[in-house]
């Protein structure tokens, strides 16, 4: 575990109903059930961000989140964030975990990034498959997300391990100091040149990707390569 920068001291503890995990969802319906379900088991309220689906996405999830909200088209999952974060703290949000719904995640790494945000006092915990030896990673997508490591500590200072890890915790001070722009691949990078801006403390925590055959099939295909070496571009055009 890394802790970054000097820290003030944030809340010590948290109620399970201060805690809203943000679950950006576009054509999820073959996971949201159970990605959500495991999700509530834990007791925390969940916002799904249906952006655009158009299969039954909205419907399976409406029957088990906390909210669904929905784009009425896909906006990518920069803007489904930025709707589940600000719906979050429109509810008054304490923490504000933001989870995949592909199945990659696993709710029992939730608690790990709370203790995280209290015991370092810190207001951002970021989840990093390589603090851990990872398992099932694909080569390719191993050497890109190293290249994106490489160019994220070369442009904002920070010091990570996986800037392209969606599951993350924040303080409600964390959230609101957060300026989201990006609608689509840039936002894994822009999220994090937030961070920096901010100059409010943060810390990575291990957590397990699991990479299953419908995980890798929509999100690493070959493609992606194009599209993470857009995000680098498009992170650095954007500064």
């Amino acid at each position: 575990m890394y802790q970054g920068r000097s820290v003030v001291p944030v809340m010590q503890s948290y109620e399970s109903t201060s805690i809203w995990v943000v679950c950006p969802a576009y054509n999820e319906a073959s996971t949201i059930v159970q990605v959500v379900t495991g999700l509530r088991q834990g007791g925390y309220q969940v916002v799904v961000v249906d952006d655009g689906s158009v299969d039954q996405t909205h419907q399976l999830a409406s029957a088990i989140a906390s909210a669904v909200v929905s784009h009425p088209v896909n906006l990518g999952q920069g803007a489904a964030l930025k709707t589940g974060i600000d719906f979050a703290l429109q509810q008054g949000a304490e923490v504000i975990v933001t989870f995949d719904t592909d199945g990659q995640h696993r709710p029992s790494d939730i608690p790990r990034l709370l203790d995280a945000l209290t015991r370092n006092r810190v207001d951002f915990a970021l989840g990093s498959r390589f603090l851990n030896p990872p398992r099932g990673m694909p080569r390719l997508r191993r050497m890109l997300l190293w290249a994106a490591t490489l160019f994220t500590v070369a442009t904002t200072s920070l010091r990570l391990t996986d800037t392209h890890n969606g599951l993350r915790a924040f303080t409600r001070r964390g959230a609101l100091s957060l300026r989201l722009r990006q609608n689509r691949m840039a936002h894994a990078s822009e999220l994090l040149s937030e961070i920096a801006r901010s100059r409010l403390p943060y810390v990575e925590v291990p957590v397990t990707i699991d990479y299953t055959a419908y995980s890798m099939a929509k999100g690493q295909r070959t493609g992606d390569f194009v599209m993470i070496l857009l995000d680098l571009l498009a992170r650095k055009l954007y500064r």
